[in-house]
């Protein structure tokens, strides 16, 4: 490379070098240096993992981004076909029902020849993740590519099968999540740190709800809520600044696409704003609340025992072992055959979207008024304009196709929940829910066609603000979370129904949490995943229970004094991961914790020396074998309640019991449940 050269001030010409024009004003070159590092502080001042939870945000709005864009296009071409096949009704349903199969058999395969792991929501695993359970290659970045390719063919499947995106986003989100960290990790230098690793995870999944709905408060309380039990503020801060760049560049995104003018919500209302309900209309928002929570626990009792049911069957369970994509083809063609527009479809507006759906269902206008003396005619294809009449049907009415859409697409959804492909299940439900509440919106508009009489003022009921609390409350049933209504308002952009909704919300919680596991539970319980699950039992009688009443008091130790011989005898005859260390044999003193996987290996590269009879174990000990301190244990009396808090706050998997310093016992997830299971169903008395 050739030098730089310059001239000097005053000089008669002759060239010089950069270092010697330099070289003479040591305080510019001070000067300069000392501002470089100041900027360099001043960026790094808040911290280099900002950076990354911005990358991960802005990445995930890319690639949320292009999902839809590949998807619209596949769903249009799907569309232009039935369309220009013809009147041949063979051609038509060939068309309708070949495409989301070959579709949703390509996701099932391809997914599964990648991962096994790449099936399902995602979500119930990382729930175990992220209670302190390690699940091997679950969060490999090869999985990635399984979702991102099987989730696309499953959403441009369409309607059809009615499934949609958020838990398998979520899961890509914590995936990239957890390799921004392991780089973040390599590029700092630091040791690896499993809490900056739970910052990540949990801010990514936040970010796979931000970038999906455009609601940045929806994801962070959907972390909390659904992700763990205890939530640290510091991970709080970090989820709000990550959602909040996915959230925003994927609604930018659009406005760069020409899709929107400015940022805008992803469902546009037009809710009335200055008497939006009446007071008499609470009792109604509270009704369609109570009715979400009967129906989401006959929901949820019913998709809980038919996964049990095709994993205990003889011949579902051999199908699902050996042919996935052969079962995801057939549970598609038989949801594509009642979903024919021309047949059964007609009933359930099978032309529709998902997205409009919910467009049609948050309509203001009452369907039942509007149809009460005319009979629209059924267009030949969806009507922009007019998408409502989708739902119509002359003999069926309004109240006919709603009561018929509710009742197929309760066990349909089921049915759907089943297929071995990765597929997002919280849309199907919100739409489930917003269907409940028209139906009850459109029954009051009815009843009441000018209005609810309150305060000498008449104000026309509003079917689809009914629509919107039916949707929260039911997906909020069937998740066992609130923050459902707050994603409501972040969809529409109104939040003038933000009381009655929330009540309704509560409402349908109230009645399910009591009655049935959560969706993400049922799945966790029928996958058999190591979970902690909650004392729900908050009764007088759940708060005297002790660590002595439930503790498994036969353990095995080993002391400083015991004879090699004896420990080789332990080690080969148990397969525990680590064994408790004590003084000696007699007293029972607990000093450490002695992992077993090093204590083999010691073990092994001590045998030649052996001297029978004369070594014992704290000869290795000293000899290099590595004792871990135990830091935090139990005693008898620490209460149930405190144990499942520091179980679930530090994310454990066993603790030892003391007494006066002597170990007498310990408690794992295992004496947790059993005490836990014993306080919902006691046991008979002896």
């Amino acid at each position: 490379m050739e030098e730089l050269v310059g001239l000097r001030q005053g000089s008669a010409g002759s060239p010089v070098t950069l270092q010697e024009l330099w070289g003479p004003c040591p305080h510019i070159r001070r000067g300069i240096r000392g501002g470089l590092e100041w900027l360099k502080q001043k960026l790094f001042r808040v911290g280099e993992d900002w950076y990354f939870l911005m990358i991960l945000g802005v990445l995930m709005a890319l690639i949320s981004y292009a999902m839809n864009f590949a998807v619209e296009r596949v769903v249009r071409a799907h569309n232009w076909l039935y369309e220009e096949v013809g009147d041949s009704h063979l051609l038509r349903y060939l068309s309708w029902a070949v495409y989301p199969v070959a579709l949703v058999s390509f996701s099932s395969g391809f997914s599964q020849s990648i991962t096994p792991f790449s099936g399902g929501s995602g979500v119930p695993e990382l729930i175990t993740i992220l209670s302190g359970v390690v699940l091997e290659d679950y969060l490999d970045i090869k999985n990635f590519g399984a979702k991102v390719v099987g989730l696309s063919c499953t959403l441009a499947s369409g309607s059809t099968i009615f499934l949609g995106k958020v838990g398998p986003f979520v899961h890509m989100c914590v995936m990239i999540a957890d390799y921004l960290g392991r780089v973040r990790t390599k590029t700092i230098g630091e040791p690896e740190n499993k809490r900056k690793q739970r910052e990540m995870l949990v801010a990514g999944a936040a970010v796979g709800v931000a970038t999906v709905f455009a609601a940045p408060f929806s994801g962070v309380l959907f972390s909390i809520e659904v992700m763990s039990s205890h939530f640290s503020v510091w991970d709080y801060w970090r989820g709000f600044f990550a959602a909040t760049c996915g959230a925003f560049m994927f609604r930018l995104l659009s406005v760069f696409g020409n899709q929107e003018e400015t940022i805008t919500v992803i469902f546009k209302t037009s809710f009335r704003v200055d008497v939006p309900f009446d007071l008499p209309e609470i009792f109604f928002f509270v009704a369609v609340g109570a009715i979400c929570g009967v129906l989401s626990c006959a929901y949820l009792f019913c998709q809980r025992n038919f996964l049990i049911f095709l994993r205990t069957n003889r011949f579902t369970s051999k199908l699902l072992a050996t042919s996935k994509p052969l079962y995801a083809a057939l549970a598609a063609l038989v949801l594509a055959s009642i979903t024919y527009p021309p047949g059964v479809g007609r009933f359930l507006a099978s032309r529709l979207s998902m997205g409009q759906h919910l467009d049609t269902l948050f309509d203001n206008n009452s369907w039942a008024l509007m149809t009460r003396n005319s009979s629209p005619p059924w267009p030949s294809k969806p009507d922009p304009q007019n998408l409502w009449i989708e739902w119509y049907h002359p003999r069926f009415t309004i109240f006919g196709t709603l009561a018929f859409f509710l009742l197929m697409k309760f066990w349909m959804l089921i049915l759907a929940t089943t297929i071995p492909m990765p597929a997002g299940y919280f849309l199907p439900i919100f739409i489930y829910g917003a269907a409940i509440g028209r139906l009850l919106g459109e029954a009051l508009s009815l009843a009441f066609p000018e209005g609810i009489v309150a305060g000498g003022m008449v104000n026309p009921i509003v079917p689809g603000s009914y629509a919107l609390a039916g949707a929260a409350a039911f997906s909020g049933a069937v998740t066992h979370t609130i923050s459902t209504a707050l994603l409501a308002f972040e969809l529409t952009g109104q939040i003038v129904h933000g009381l009655p909704v929330l009540m309704a919300v509560l409402m349908a919680n109230a009645i399910t949490q009591s009655c049935q596991p959560s969706f993400y539970e049922g799945t966790i319980i029928v996958k058999k995943l190591p979970y902690l699950p909650w004392i729900r039992s908050r009764q007088t009688g759940s708060y005297p229970v002790i660590v002595e009443h439930f503790m498994n008091s036969t353990i095995t130790t080993l002391a400083k004094d015991t004879p090699l011989e004896e420990v080789v005898k332990v080690v080969t005859s148990t397969d525990l991961a680590e064994y408790p260390l004590v003084e000696s044999t007699e007293s029972q003193i607990l000093v450490g914790v002695v992992k077993r996987a090093q204590l083999v290996q010691v073990l092994q590269a001590e045998f030649p020396s052996w001297a029978p009879g004369q070594q014992h174990l704290q000869d290795i000990l000293a000899g290099g074998c590595p004792v871990e301190p135990v830091t935090l244990h139990l005693s008898l009396e620490t209460t149930l309640h405190q144990t499942h808090n520091l179980f679930e706050l530090l994310h454990l998997q066993s603790l030892f019991v003391t007494s006066r310093g002597r170990v007498v016992g310990a408690v794992s997830w295992v004496e947790l449940k059993k005490a836990i299971s014993n306080l919902i169903n006691p046991p008979p008395p002896k």
